[in-house]
């Protein structure tokens, strides 16, 4: 190691997975090390492993005692939405009209670049306090958003993948591109920024609803174009939407089969939502690999419905799980696992806590088709880390005092954790947390507010 490298050991309780465990006692799937550490070296994992052989191997390595709290790959939430971080907690609709009376308004005003970077810098300082180092987003229509976007992640050299949204139909004026527009923009987006230091370019027709079929046909000519890049649209989100696309569509079998003509469909496709499915639906996504996203914030939050994350599974589809901010209602991870927990439990589906937890690191790493570079801490990983507190609040700390197992203290961790059981959170190595001043001191003042 030369003079100028430097080395870092994250000292505490790791905890990381190599499949989806089935309970505590399926030890194969995950590595628990009571006194552990993470060797980290220019952005990269060296080593994770016993404290003691780690500080051996390297005794000019930098210590940052996190114990006794856990350490664990930073969490990967899999559809957000980056221009409706001003539109979270909006009420009282549901899908379309939510989309029409909050979030098109929204995003008209993501044309200015000088309020698409300020909204990401807020944007990003809200995923990283609440252990997000991976996500995967929606920009809005003009490429300034995608630019500031991009531009953040490569600040804070951080895992991101993100697209512009293709709208030419049912969407304000401000909001619709053209067929040839949506495709020469997402073109230069993607040959300025897609594997540009750790970027992914995701081509993003936003829902068959707001694309026409001259539009689809460019969508396609560019994953086919594009075939390293990935895919992100919705799905069978609300029955209204269902019956819409059926119209707009009338020739295609149901709404997978808008998608599957036009040749959307890949292991790199990430579907939002798809709640009700038909029977021919299930089986293509099973036969094109095709990825669902699990959103249980936001199914509940607009009354979409219950994701079968069981049912799935059980015809060997890789299900995602997601924030979907702003329609979701916290940028946690964790509660997503909360409120994805209860959906499952209304379906007399089971989520164990270590398999929660593989879920929104190495599983959807996995799901992404890059748990070879984020999602574990396994030697040559890209150093995202999260350090949880399962002792953070009164109620946290109340409950743990009777936790005698791992799982357990996990369970507490996704029940009653948010961004106060999140103590830090390294990018690339580097601490996003407390390591760095945030853009959230800078925010304008509240208005004063008058009684309703």
């Amino acid at each position: 190691m030369s003079h100028t490298e430097t080395q870092t050991l994250l000292r505490g309780r790791i905890l990381d997975f190599h499949a989806a465990p089935t309970d505590e006692m399926d030890t194969d799937a995950y590595t628990y090390i009571k006194d552990g550490a993470i060797l980290i070296e220019g952005g990269k994992i060296k080593a994770t492993g016993v404290y003691q052989d780690l500080a051996a191997q390297a005794p000019q390595a930098t210590v940052k005692d996190h114990r006794p709290n856990l350490l664990l790959p930073g969490f990967i939430d899999t559809h957000v939405h980056f221009p409706q971080v001003q539109v979270i907690a909006s009420w009282g609709e549901q899908l379309l009209d939510w989309l029409n009376n909050y979030t098109f308004p929204e995003e008209t005003r993501f044309e200015d670049p000088k309020h698409s970077a300020a909204m990401a810098g807020h944007f990003y300082d809200l995923l990283t306090s609440h252990g997000t180092t991976t996500a995967v987003s929606y920009c809005s229509v003009h490429t300034a958003s995608v630019e500031a976007y991009f531009a953040e992640a490569e600040k804070r050299n951080m895992c991101m993948i993100g697209g512009k949204v293709m709208m030419d139909r049912n969407a304000p004026d401000a909001l619709r591109d053209t067929p040839q527009s949506s495709y020469d923009d997402s073109k230069k987006m993607i040959a300025k920024w897609h594997g540009k230091g750790r970027a992914h370019y995701a081509i993003t027709p936003r829902f068959a609803i707001t694309s026409t079929p001259e539009q689809m046909q460019m969508a396609q000519a560019m994953v086919a174009e594009h075939p390293e890049c990935f895919v992100q649209t919705h799905l069978s989100e609300n029955h209204d939407e269902i019956a819409f696309t059926k119209e707009l569509y009338p020739d295609a079998p149901d709404y997978l089969g808008v998608y599957e003509s036009y040749g959307l469909l890949t292991s790199k496709t990430l579907l939002g939502h798809s709640i009700h499915l038909t029977p021919r639906e299930i089986d293509v996504l099973a036969e094109t690999q095709a990825k669902p996203v699990f959103c249980p914030t936001s199914n509940l939050f607009l009354g979409s419905g219950l994701f079968d994350d069981g049912g799935l599974r059980a015809r060997g589809i890789q299900n995602a799980i997601a924030t979907d901010i702003g329609a979701g209602t916290s940028y946690s991870m964790l509660q997503s696992l909360n409120e994805g927990y209860k959906i499952l439990q209304l379906q007399k589906q089971k989520l164990h806590p270590l398999r929660a937890f593989d879920w929104i690191t190495r599983g959807n790493a996995e799901v992404l088709g890059l748990s070879d570079k984020i999602g574990t801490l396994a030697a040559g990983s890209d150093a995202d880390v999260v350090v949880l507190d399962s002792h953070a609040t009164h109620a946290m700390d109340l409950r743990m005092q009777r936790a005698e197992s791992l799982s357990e203290e996990l369970f507490i961790l996704q029940t009653l954790g948010d961004d106060r059981a999140v103590a830090e959170t390294y990018v690339a190595g580097v601490a996003q947390k407390n390591g760095r001043a945030t853009m959230a001191n800078t925010a304008t003042p509240a208005p004063v507010l008058k009684s309703a």
